[in-house]
């Protein structure tokens, strides 16, 4: 399958940094320092948004010599090729902030494979084994797993939709707490699917809006969704495989012209199955996860998928180095990346605005 780069202006915003750019075939390393520093850099910036001041005391770092113990659980398969991709940027992004694993950490990793209902056992699996940071990867449902199974113990949270909202930290600039982290911000990335979808179906088409009812972070997104202008939003819920194939044809019935996709972890892990039922049904889609454009799916605006896993690890780091998840800034993302897919295109019959091309930073052919 080919892929090509749209505008290199917008190519050069992916940050790619030091052993992490090994995995996605990067030319170059950058040093531990500056990784640090850029990330430490963000996080001043989100405190400076909201004109607080910030200071992080260092509290009880790692005795020199001890090896920490890390936890790391995540709602997907440990064979998934997509995941196991963030997860060894993770590893790498710590090895070059001076933590690596075998030697000044070991990681405890625990995989729900696509079972959300497994999360909670495995965060209190981390709990008993006495890990001494909590890293709760894929979003809202592990990080209110991980909230659940400790007060006491440092969390990590990697890309949860609206933490303040559900509870898991009293503000993004102070925390709070025991949790902290990376937060994908919903409000832009609709925004942009409804933008992109609006260049292949009519204005004020139907477009039926796929979500869970079961992640309380979709609630969030759903209001987002509405208050966008341009299409008629029609939500359509599904909460496993079987649901999904019922939504779509939910979809049908209420002759959607186009579909958008919510953030949630049983979508990604279901995403071939989601991007073959939409081109079955005729409908052009639109995605907040990258990957689901590389599963064939029709359009991702993403947060990029190097720059999330980095995070965390800068988290890490720090927390491993004394400071308190309470005194750390919840940051986002600041690297966000087109991608079209092309193929799927043509097998819907659609003309991709030459614009629009032109604005990707990568085109699957």
């Amino acid at each position: 399958m080919g892929r090509t780069r749209g505008d290199p202006k917008i190519a050069r915003r992916i940050f790619l940094g030091g052993a992490a750019a090994a995995v996605v075939g990067a030319p170059h390393v950058v040093s531990r320092v500056s990784v640090l520093a850029a990330l430490w850099a963000r996080l001043i910036l989100v405190a400076a948004a909201t004109c607080t001041l910030m200071v992080v005391p260092v509290v009880h770092a790692q005795p020199a010599g001890k090896v920490a113990r890390i936890g790391w659980f995540s709602p997907y398969a440990a064979s998934d090729p997509e995941f196991q991709r963030g997860r060894d940027i993770f590893r790498m992004a710590l090895a070059e902030l001076g933590y690596v694993e075998g030697q000044d950490i070991t990681i405890e990793y625990r995989w729900a494979g696509g079972k959300a209902e497994r999360l909670p056992r495995l965060a209190a699996e981390l709990v008993k084994v006495k890990v001494d940071v909590i890293v709760a990867q894929g979003g809202l449902p592990s990080a209110l797993a991980a909230q659940q199974a400790t007060k006491t113990i440092p969390i990590v949270i990697g890309g949860a939709v609206d933490p303040v909202g559900a509870g898991l930290v009293a503000s993004l600039a102070r925390p709070g707490g025991n949790i902290t982290g990376s937060t994908l911000i919903p409000d832009a990335l609709l925004g942009k699917q409804v933008e992109l979808l609006m260049h292949v179906v009519p204005k004020g088409s139907r477009v039926a809006v796929l979500w869970n009812p079961d992640n309380p972070g979709n609630a969030r997104q759903l209001r987002v969704a509405g208050a966008v202008p341009g299409l008629l939003l029609d939500p359509v819920g599904a909460r496993d495989a079987a649901e999904i194939e019922k939504a779509f044809v939910t979809m049908t019935e209420r002759r959607a012209a186009a579909v958008m996709v919510l953030l949630d972890p049983t979508f990604l892990t279901e995403r071939q199955r989601i991007a073959d039922l939409a081109l079955r049904n005729g409908l052009p889609s639109a995605y907040g996860f990258r990957t689901h454009a590389d599963a064939g799916g029709l359009m991702a605006y993403a947060a990029s998928r190097v720059e999330l896993p980095q995070m965390t690890a800068f988290y890490v780091a720090r927390i491993l180095k004394g400071a308190r998840p309470a005194d750390l800034p919840v940051a986002q993302p600041t690297k966000f990346e087109l991608v079209i897919n092309m193929k799927t295109a043509r097998a819907l019959g659609l003309t991709i605005p030459q614009t629009l091309l032109l604005r990707a930073d990568e085109v699957i052919q």
